[in-house]
């Protein structure tokens, strides 16, 4: 049923999908649903979202309610087992917060990244300087070991660009302002932007720059966000619908409709169309890096 990476937080996302969509078939409300579980509706809320993982005994419990029938609860109750599987990330549970750990399970897990972003470099591109002025600035008053630990978490996300099996297709734009903005200072922000010129020579990423000079387009309504794809299964599906991620300052968004998902990847090919090629790219990339030296 499930073709997710062990420890990625693809089967909780999966299993969340099927029991909502039982619930729904079943005519019951979240509310009504909790009531019969005897649970809170902010636990169905992140099962369902596939921010938890399940036990086969609460999974066996939510099907009888919602009548389905005995080999597609057993095969949910297999799948539930696949959801207590653990990924690396899991070693940084201190220093993750609330959610993100379902992030990073399904950008571990993704075939593709299209990312627009407006105002910081982002964390898959980020040297240890530049992470670690915006971790302490962000995090004040917090001890030198738990920031250091955020440092490394962000570094080790960064390896799935290079590793040597099936690395993401990362399509990036960033917004020529963040390239101006030296957190850190003069000498960090060099380093960081030398740093993208290099990680932009990957045969799988591509970064582009929306200038200062570009009419409007889509990126300056939408704000920062990442279209997420997942690779195909035997029968040439996705294993996992196509998902965007929008990182708010007090929550995020996991947006994966039809026609929300179309609309984001309308504007996000408008943003790309609008940006400066690659190589003009990466010759403001330098330009500003040298302006900072």
């Amino acid at each position: 049923m499930t073709e997710g990476a062990p420890g990625s937080t693809v089967p909780r996302r999966q299993l969340g999908r099927y029991l909502r969509e039982l619930r729904n078939k079943s005519r019951l409300t979240v509310r009504a649903a909790a009531t019969a579980l005897e649970w809170s509706e902010a636990k169905m809320w992140r099962i369902e979202t596939g921010q938890t993982s399940l036990r086969s005994l609460d999974v066996d419990a939510m099907c009888k309610i919602y009548g389905a029938p005995h080999d597609l609860t057993e095969a949910l109750k297999a799948l539930a087992k696949e959801t207590k599987a653990r990924g690396w990330w899991h070693a940084y549970g201190d220093v993750i917060s609330e959610g993100f750990d379902l992030y990073i399970g399904l950008e571990e897990s993704a075939s593709q990244l299209s990312w627009y972003e407006s105002e910081l470099i982002p964390g898959l591109l980020q040297t240890p300087d530049y992470a670690r002025s915006l971790i302490e600035s962000d995090n004040v008053g917090i001890e030198e070991q738990e920031v250091e630990r955020r440092v490394h978490l962000r570094m080790e996300r960064q390896r799935s660009l290079s590793r040597t099996t099936a690395p993401p297709t990362l399509r990036i734009v960033l917004n020529e302002g963040l390239l101006r903005r030296p957190i850190g200072g003069r000498r960090t922000m060099a380093h960081q932007l030398d740093h993208l010129t290099e990680v932009g020579r990957l045969p799988n990423v591509t970064i582009e720059v929306m200038p200062f000079s570009a009419e409007l387009n889509p990126g300056v309504m939408t704000g920062p966000f990442v279209i997420l794809r997942f690779p195909l299964n035997r029968d040439g599906k996705p294993t996992e619908p196509p998902t965007i991620y929008v990182d708010g300052y007090t929550g995020t968004l996991y947006l994966d409709k039809p026609n929300e998902v179309e609309r984001y990847s309308t504007a996000f090919e408008r943003i790309w169309q609008n940006a400066l090629n690659e190589q003009e790219s990466a010759d403001l990339i330098s330009e500003v890096a040298r302006s900072y030296d």
